[in-house]
């Protein structure tokens, strides 16, 4: 196993252990710090192990963090005038 699909890994150990915290903003800071940290991680992720695995690794991200995409969703949908 590659250092980078270790890394993604931790990411995503660490993504569900900040889930089970309790939290007052219900973990938007977090999910930041997750996606800041996740970004190049994907990057090295595609660039050592090929885009096949960077997509694995980034649909794997977008089910972890799945509330930040549909309100992104949102707003281009309300931002494109649908």
């Amino acid at each position: 196993m590659t250092l980078s699909l270790v890394l993604a890994a931790l990411w995503g150990l660490s993504a569900n252990m900040i889930a089970l915290l309790p939290s007052r903003d219900h973990h938007w800071r977090a999910a930041y710090v997750l996606i800041a940290l996740g970004i190049p991680i994907l990057g090295y992720v595609t660039w050592q192990n090929g885009p096949w695995i960077g997509l694995i690794v980034l649909v794997a991200g977008m089910s972890i963090l799945r509330w930040p995409l549909i309100y992104l969703g949102r707003w281009v949908r309300r931002k494109s005038g649908r």
